[in-house]
């Protein structure tokens, strides 16, 4: 599976947001995650950085 876990970073915190994502896509002035079982979050911030090697979606 090539799916994510999405993180927010906080004060130097990492915040798991949402597992098993499949999309990110922006939206307004912010993104919207959608896991591989439909669930979706819109989360008010932007693309940090992706560490696809170990599957993580940072957002700040």
């Amino acid at each position: 599976m090539c799916e994510a876990n999405a993180y927010l970073i906080e004060e130097n915190n990492q915040k798991l947001i949402m597992e098993s994502v499949d999309t990110v896509e922006p939206e307004g002035d912010g993104v919207r995650l959608v896991s591989i079982f439909g669930d979706q979050k819109y989360i008010k911030a932007r693309v940090h950085s992706l560490s696809l090697v170990d599957h993580k979606i940072f957002l700040k």
